[in-house]
């Protein structure tokens, strides 16, 4: 059985965008296309509603093309249950308010069982400092937290 896998709104951003001029940003987006091309066929994909407004926003020719690749993926649902962890990881004060979006997308996948959350957004997701915090958060609100990582960690050989 595939693992399952949670899609974060960088993931199609940086799958679609234009190459950057930003030698760090463009290796992030090559790598993203690589996982893309050779590995996504190993995880289930998910996606949520948040995804899809996030994607959505912006210069409507490239949202169209985000859009496109994420057509076929399944929702999670935005559920009572999300709101409520989601509160909670923003209540803890590790993810601030201001990035409530953030804090949504580690709930949802939490919620929703899912083996792992990836995204390029290490400031308040994909953060070793926040991490074993957020997975106690998730714990106390009887979730297990995915594995929060980039496209890099799930190469695979």
């Amino acid at each position: 059985m595939k693992s399952r896998l949670y899609l974060e709104t960088t993931i199609p951003s940086y799958l679609t965008s234009r190459p950057s001029r930003d030698l760090i940003v463009a290796g992030h987006q090559q790598l993203t296309r690589e996982w893309w091309e050779r590995r996504r066929g190993a995880f289930q994909l998910y996606l949520s509603q948040l995804v899809i407004d996030e994607v959505s926003a912006g210069d409507p020719a490239a949202a169209r093309e985000r859009l496109k690749i994420l057509r076929e993926l399944p929702l999670l649902e935005i559920t009572p249950e999300v709101t409520e962890l989601a509160s909670g990881i923003l209540a803890s004060g590790k993810i601030p308010r201001k990035a409530a979006a953030d804090a949504a997308h580690i709930a949802i996948a939490a919620v929703h069982g899912m083996d792992f959350l990836v995204t390029w957004n290490c400031v308040h997701i994909a953060n070793a400092t926040n991490a074993r915090a957020l997975a106690l958060i998730c714990r106390d609100h009887g979730f297990d937290c995915p594995v929060i990582c980039t496209p890099q960690e799930l190469m695979g050989e």
